[in-house]
C-alpha cells in the first residue's frame, strides 16, 4: 500500500492554480459556515488548513504565491459568509486566524526555499569536487 502511494505523483500547483484553490475553497468553507450559522471557528479551522495544504502543494517555482494567496481567499470566504458590509468587522474578529494561517504558510513556504536553496548549494559543492577530481585526473 505504501509503494502504491510512493509511486503516486505529488500534487503541484501553479501560482494562479494555488490561488484558484485557496479562493475556490475558503468560498466554500464560507458558504458552509454561513449555513452553519456563521461558525467562526469552523471557518479558522478551514482556513488554517487550506493555507498548510496550498503553501505544501505549490511548485517551487511558485513559492512566493501561497503567502499572497491565502489572505485574499480567507477575505473571500468572508464575503460568502457575512457579506461585503460585515467583511471588515470579521476581518478584525477574525484576525488571529487570518495571522495563524498566513504565518503558517510562510513558514512552511520558507522551509521549502531553504531545502531547495540547500540542495542547489550541495548539488554545486558536488559538480565543483566532479571537476576537480577530472582535472587531477588529466595532469596526473
Amino acid at each position: 500500500m505504501l509503494d502504491a502511494l510512493a509511486r503516486l505523483p505529488r500534487p503541484k500547483l501553479t501560482g494562479l492554480g494555488c490561488g484558484v484553490i485557496a479562493i475556490g475553497s475558503m468560498v466554500v468553507a464560507g458558504w458552509f459556515s454561513r449555513v452553519l450559522g456563521g461558525a467562526p471557528v469552523l471557518y479558522g479551522l478551514l482556513f488554517v488548513l487550506v493555507s498548510v495544504a496550498v503553501a505544501a502543494w505549490v511548485r517551487p517555482m511558485d513559492l512566493i504565491c501561497a503567502p499572497v494567496a491565502v489572505p485574499i481567499a480567507y477575505a473571500a470566504g468572508l464575503i460568502v459568509s457575512g457579506g461585503l458590509y460585515e467583511l471588515f468587522t470579521e476581518l478584525a474578529v477574525g484576525a488571529p486566524w487570518l495571522f495563524a494561517g498566513t504565518i503558517a504558510a510562510v513558514g512552511i513556504t520558507l522551509g521549502r526555499q531553504l531545502a531547495v536553496m540547500a540542495g542547489r548549494i550541495r548539488r554545486r559543492r558536488e559538480n565543483a569536487a566532479r571537476a576537480a577530481a577530472a582535472q587531477q585526473h588529466q595532469r596526473g
